[in-house]
């Protein structure tokens, strides 16, 4: 059945390609105008923009500012078909095409092809089409290194051809396009992230280390991990709880038998600086002596199939019915079901199993089923709102975390999510597994999630499916501390996949790169409070250090962390890529005595020439203090000067949107042998701890170090 359903889309896809080559195209100036300085909106003639469904990529859709001017670089053209609806715009010799968000395979996405499908594929490879997110959006680097990027705005399926131009076809709606075109990718992506939307800024205890497994039973195991975690002193922040701590997989409930007492479960965690989440799956079990069952179906909140009926499927729970999120009123009483569960000390929520996935032939729901809507949500059919149910459950579970734990910033994790989903949750890349493909796809889902808006993502680190090797598993380690969002995980009937499971060789390994991370998350965090500024990703790839050069566009085994941070790994068994990397003076350092010229399983580092990186202390979790002493680490540049920023403030709540935060900028300058470091502009209004400063200028012949305060410059000899 599902060859015959893969034949058929190809052929379908075929036949459009050849009817799009015979059939008049629409011109690019039908329905053209400008939305912005740099984004312009095409559409077909014919097409009534008020007669769509709403955007749900956009924050809201732009109103036209003018025509489009003559100069304008990217036409588009629209073939309408009586079954489909098509998208083409012509890319130059020498494009580079990236995006297209979350898919395994290569960086460079050039001559591949996607289908914008949220679906459940465990142990997916690079064949899959369609993985657990769409993300109708493409990037395009020119040869000279400026950009453009384009989003088909529709939540139809999607078929994303990438093999001759960019080709977006759909058996939906007609859609309209965006096109953002600017002087770099880095520009791109920064007005991307202005018309999705930003990310909220995270609680500091997200960006430290999380430690999975399906499942950590009963609650003495639990306590029994974060115990470990302290007596072997490797960092960690948070302990999960996948679905075994419920009652008969029936969600917002505890298991009786191993978490009797959660809350007091969450006091021991926290009594050790460890924070917990949690998982809610959307499926609720059909049982009428169940509360959700219960209040859901009295307040009518469920899915109904084609004949009006709630529709049923099975998940874990066996037959379960699920929610309508496009209600207002089923958000209003999802967000409800948050109040006594996060009220037992929960500290964030993952949302998993949310494409929907069903277990049935079709793995998810008929595309018959009927959502009712309201509010700005028109009444439509599953076909409509199948890529969004994920992004709509997870932003009514960040509206339950918002009303029910007000002076906590939500933390949010989810499996499904859309372009623009970045507003609600962050995310991580599914059921991979554990292989040396898997370890390379890890790095490049990574990236091509930032470059399409979304900033914290990250793998199941070691793989979920699958023993591995002690090899693999620390070599994933020593990468995966460098991930936006850093979490262990391993199936149930996988091996143990703690990182002292493969005994104390590559226990010594994961402790070493995850306190390399720890003593970066100071520039992390700075990093992420960019991001929610401007929706620059944390973790970039490598052509971002200068686009016009052609070897970097496909480098996979070496990244960018913010702009000043190389990260340069091994990803292959073999430990023998020979990287492409970009000019300048990058010069290399350590951070807690690694040797990776010896330890392939430790990234090398190097920082930008011209770069100042805030580094903090070795700690075991994020409520210890890091920032005392605070460590500048400075590479000058060939004038030899350098520049930097840090950003501090509670690590949680809302006082930073009052002004309760400090953002430092640092500068480095030489005169006659002399290099003088000092603060050279604040803003905010945090009262400036009092530390012990620590300067360390990276040289080519090694580290010079010099102590002070941030209340006077520090002066040290300039070595060459």
């Amino acid at each position: 059945m599902k060859r015959i359903v893969k034949n058929l889309l190809s052929a379908f896809l075929v036949l459009t390609l050849l009817l799009s080559l015979t059939n008049a195209a629409t011109a690019a100036a039908n329905q053209a105008v400008m939305v912005g300085p740099s984004v312009a909106r095409f559409m077909a003639n014919g097409v009534d923009l008020t007669k769509l469904p709403p955007s749900f990529a956009l924050l809201s859709r732009p109103a036209p500012t003018g025509a489009i001017a003559p100069e304008w670089k990217v036409k588009v053209e629209f073939v309408s078909l009586p079954a489909s609806y098509s998208v083409f715009i012509k890319t130059g010799p020498g494009t580079s095409l990236y995006g297209t968000g979350e898919i395994a395979g290569p960086l460079l996405r050039n001559g591949r092809s996607t289908d914008t499908w949220n679906s459940d594929k465990p142990q997916y490879t690079a064949k899959n089409k369609h993985l657990y997110q769409s993300h109708p959006w493409v990037l395009a680097v020119r040869p000279d290194g400026t950009a453009f990027g384009v989003i088909a705005d529709t939540t139809y399926r999607c078929w994303i051809n990438l093999q001759n131009g960019i080709r977006f076809t759909t058996r939906g709606r007609a859609f309209p396009v965006y096109v953002i075109d600017a002087a770099s990718p880095q520009a791109v992506v920064m007005k991307l992230g202005e018309l999705t939307g930003y990310m909220g800024m995270p609680p500091l205890w997200s960006l430290g280390y999380h430690q999975c497994r399906y499942s950590y039973y009963p609650d003495a195991r639990v306590r029994q991990i974060a115990d470990e975690f302290r007596a072997r002193k490797i960092p960690c922040d948070t302990i999960w709880m996948d679905i075994h701590y419920m009652d008969g997989y029936r969600i917002f409930t505890f298991n009786p038998q191993r978490f009797p007492d959660p809350a007091s479960t969450n006091q021991y965690l926290h009594d050790h600086n460890f924070h917990s989440v949690w998982m809610i799956d959307p499926g609720a079990k059909k049982d009428p002596g169940y509360f959700v069952y219960q209040t859901g179906s009295v307040a009518k909140v469920w899915v109904q199939d084609k004949n009006g009926r709630d529709f049923t499927g099975s998940v874990w729970a066996g037959p379960s019915v699920f929610p309508d999120f496009t209600r207002p009123e089923t958000r209003a009483w999802w967000a409800d079901l948050y109040k006594d569960y996060l009220a037992k000390g929960i500290d964030g929520v993952w949302n998993d199993m949310n494409e929907p996935s069903v277990f049935n032939v079709l793995r998810t729901m008929p595309t018959t089923n009927i959502h009712r809507g309201g509010g700005d949500f028109p009444e439509g059919d599953h076909a409509l709102y199948h890529n969004v149910y994920g992004m709509l459950m997870a932003s009514s579970t960040r509206e339950g975390s918002l009303k029910y734990k007000p002076d906590n910033r939500p933390f949010v994790l989810t499996r499904s999510n859309f372009l623009g989903g970045q507003r609600y949750a962050a995310t991580w890349t599914g059921d991979n597994y554990a292989s040396w493909a898997h370890l390379q796809y890890s790095v490049n889902m990574v990236l091509s999630l930032g470059l399409s808006g979304q900033p914290f993502s990250g793998p199941d680190i070691g793989g979920f499916g699958g023993p591995g090797t002690s090899q693999m598993f620390a070599r994933w380690f020593g990468v995966g501390a460098f991930f936006p969002f850093c979490r262990g995980h391993a199936d149930n009937h996988n091996i143990q996949k703690e990182p002292w499971a493969f005994g104390p060789a590559v226990e010594k390994t994961a402790r070493t790169a995850l306190e390399r991370r720890y003593r970066l998350l100071p520039y992390y965090y700075t990093l992420f409070h960019e991001a929610v500024t401007d929706g620059l990703p944390v973790m970039r790839p490598l052509f971002f250090a200068d686009p016009a050069d052609a070897k970097l566009r496909d480098e996979e085994q070496a990244f960018l962390i913010g702009a000043d941070l190389m990260v340069v790994a091994q990803l292959s068994e073999k430990a023998d890529h020979v990287h492409a990397l970009p000019k300048g003076i990058w010069r290399t350092f350590t951070l807690v005595g690694e040797n990776p010229a010896i330890d392939k399983d430790q990234p090398e580092l190097r920082i930008r020439g011209g770069a100042i990186i805030p580094l903090g202390k070795v700690t075991q979790n994020t409520a210890q203090k890091s920032l005392d002493p605070l460590t500048l680490l400075v590479s000058l540049d060939a004038d030899g000067k350098a520049s930097g920023t840090l950003y501090e403030d509670a690590g949680d709540g809302w006082a930073f949107q009052k002004g309760q935060f400090l953002l430092t900028t640092y500068s480095a300058t030489t005169k006659d042998g002399k290099v003088t470091v000092r603060i050279d502009r604040t803003e905010g209004s945090l009262t400036r701890p009092s530390r012990k400063l620590v300067v360390e200028l990276v040289t080519d012949k090694g580290v010079v170090k010099a102590e002070g305060s941030e209340s006077a410059p520090v002066v040290m000899e300039a070595r060459n």
